[in-house]
């Protein structure tokens, strides 16, 4: 067997199982449950990164998902009624507009990829290590305000949302 049909079937491998832990997140009855198949599914796509040589792609993405899911899971435990999922619980909401939207994105995306002038396929494609390389250059160059912003949003929202959460301690007798 040659290296890239090893890789394709890792490829496919992944993808697959990328797709099934998607699934599965929404036909769970427990968040802890939905966010952990979130997890494997985003560490699936990783891994994907991982085979097709995208190292530093890959491993951010492993380890930024699985800081995120954890956080999540944890705030989960912590506010809601039954993170566990042990009563009568639905993940979905507004079922028929959801398959509508769905079904409506389906098309287009397929219709995107199958409609779209896509342009020869590259002849000179650099190493990985070249690619890395360059990714650093434009994460670190232009787009370095922005992730930084992104970053600071993102943590100010997460504080916010627990001082919303927090139930202030009353002083009897006040």
């Amino acid at each position: 067997m040659t290296d890239i049909n090893a890789q394709m079937i890792f490829l496919a491998f992944f993808g697959v199982a990328a797709v099934w832990f998607g699934v599965i997140v929404f036909r769970t009855h427990s968040m802890v449950r939905s966010a952990l198949a979130l997890l494997f599914s985003q560490t699936a796509v990783g891994l994907m990164f991982l085979v097709m040589q995208a190292e530093f792609l890959g491993i951010l993405q492993i380890m930024m998902m699985a800081t995120e899911m954890s956080v999540m899971a944890i705030f989960m435990v912590m506010f809601m009624m039954d993170p566990g999922g042990m009563g009568a619980m639905d993940m979905t909401h507004q079922k028929r507009l959801s398959l509508w939207v769905g079904g409506v994105g389906l098309v287009a995306a397929l219709a995107v990829s199958l409609l779209a002038d896509w342009g020869p396929p590259a002849t000179d494609i650099p190493g990985a290590a070249q690619q890395t390389a360059e990714l650093g250059r434009d994460l670190l160059g232009r787009s370095m305000l922005i992730f930084q912003s992104a970053g600071l949003t993102i943590l100010t929202a997460m504080v916010a949302a627990t001082m919303v959460a927090i139930v202030p301690n009353k002083e009897p007798g006040k």
